[in-house]
């Protein structure tokens, strides 16, 4: 699937054709895992870890 993503760099932003396996709903925050000349981006969507507790010192 392709599409646009917005890459920060550079202290501004860059438009890069976005390319996904599956298809990426619009406004997902993704992981950008390549790049390729032409400003290719391979992308997945972002996966949120949990918080992790403190640890007590």
């Amino acid at each position: 699937m392709l599409g646009e993503v917005l890459v920060a760099i550079r202290g501004g932003t860059e438009l890069y054709i976005a390319r996904a396996v599956e298809a990426i709903p619009a406004g997902t925050t993704v992981l950008v895992i390549g790049v390729d000349p032409g400003r290719i981006a391979d992308v997945v969507p972002w996966i949120a870890l949990p918080p992790t507790p403190a640890e007590s010192i």
